[in-house]
């Protein structure tokens, strides 16, 4: 039973992040995830299914009784995107991995724990797990097999983090650069000025909002995106060229912008100064960088760059990787434990009309077959009776349950 569990999948492994888009499900004007997914059940004759896109994998996850071969994957690729081209469906077969059985049920698992993660030991990928099963689940897309399957799948991502380091030590630049900024000891009221409102700086203003940093002040070329990273943070905004005019002077400076040279020199560091002698926290994480080294030279700062937290951070990923073993022999420990789950499950779904055959058959005897006689008792013997019954009911039930369980042993 457990071949009905299937698994379609492209992941950074086989292809460059940005073709992983390709097989994203194509939605036309008007339509839902939800919609798209149940075409794609009724078409190919799945009995439940979910799907998972993120920047570096899309993972279609579905029971069904019907072979999982390179026909099928063809098929079903070209109604998830109807524009791939017949190059793209001739190099098919070495960009998806075909999973059935216990190997999808592996492969699940060990997305789950971030085990086959782009960056192992991150958590996302379970909280967009959780969050595509509950949507599928409320659009009445999966069932008893795939909740089943999910709730093993988490039950073992919670095990690896709950009993390796896997999720320990920090490997995003962004994180890992706001650590270091932590240990300086600025306090919540610190002046911060954060010159640039691309992703990696939005992410920066998602650590300072966690620790609570609100004396924050946005500079960008574009007004609107400082705006919208300064909203946040209940800060400032202002455009580069209003950088110059910084009048508040600053406790740490972040930068970092889309520019090929230096937007911050030694002038306008003078000027963002504004008389202060105390030492200041710098954070560049810009490629190239965008403070001029000579700053560093001239001035007291306590300096972070990119180049060294990229070191730490490949540092860290090394540690996070020695853990992957460990958690990989507590998810076999999940399989084995899943199997014998499934097994009672399918027995108890088999037998489920048991309880209901036997209540109506007591009915039956009480109400028809001995009915004249039930009724020519007084009421005690009655009730001794139907008493005696009801017992005979529950053994009857248990009985058969609990020999079939032991069987399966």
């Amino acid at each position: 039973m457990l071949e009905g569990y299937k698994i379609l999948t492209v992941t950074y492994r086989d292809v460059h992040v940005k073709e992983i888009g390709n097989y994203v499900l194509q939605l036309p004007e008007g339509t839902s995830v939800y919609q798209r997914l149940e075409e794609l059940k009724t078409a190919f004759g799945i009995d439940e299914i979910m799907y998972t896109a993120t920047c570096n994998r899309v993972l279609y996850f579905f029971y069904t009784e019907k072979e999982l071969d390179r026909n099928f994957a063809f098929r079903f690729f070209q109604a998830v995107n109807p524009s791939l081209t017949a190059n793209d469906l001739f190099l098919l077969p070495k960009k998806i991995k075909l999973l059935d059985g216990e190997p999808a049920l592996r492969h699940l698992n060990e997305v789950a724990a971030s085990v086959d993660s782009l960056v192992v030991g991150e958590r996302e990928i379970l909280r967009q797990l959780r969050e595509s099963y509950e949507g599928c689940r409320l659009a009445k897309l999966t069932g008893d097999k795939l909740r089943l399957a999910m709730q093993s799948a988490v039950a073992g991502a919670k095990k690896v983090y709950g009993k390796t380091r896997i999720g320990e030590k920090p490997v995003s630049v962004v994180s890992l650069a706001v650590k270091e900024m932590m240990r300086t000891d600025l306090p919540e009221d610190a002046r911060i000025v954060m010159v640039g409102a691309g992703q990696t700086n939005r992410l920066v203003a998602k650590f300072l909002l966690k620790y609570r940093f609100r004396n924050v002040f946005v500079y960008n070329r574009s007004l609107k995106n400082a705006e919208q990273v300064a909203e946040t943070l209940g800060g400032k905004a202002g455009t580069l060229k209003d950088l110059a005019n910084h009048s508040e002077g600053f406790d740490c400076l972040i930068v970092c912008t889309g520019a090929v040279s230096a937007v911050v020199d030694t002038d306008l560091y003078e000027k963002l100064l504004n008389g202060e002698t105390d030492k200041k926290t710098v954070i560049d994480l810009s490629v190239p960088y965008n403070i001029d080294k000579a700053v560093f030279e001239k001035y007291n700062a306590t300096h972070i760059e990119i180049e060294g937290l990229r070191a730490l951070a490949k540092e860290n990923l090394s540690f996070r990787s020695k853990e992957v073993t460990r958690a990989k022999e507590l998810l076999t420990e999940c399989m084995t434990d899943f199997r014998a789950i499934f097994r009672e499950r399918q027995l108890a779904l088999a037998m489920s009309h048991i309880p209901t055959e036997i209540k109506a058959i007591k009915a039956h005897a009480i109400n028809k077959v001995f009915h004249k006689q039930m009724a020519n008792l007084d009421p005690e013997s009655r009730a001794l009776v139907e008493k005696m019954m009801s017992y005979m009911e529950k053994r009857c039930i248990g009985i058969p349950m609990q020999a079939a369980k032991e069987a399966l042993l």
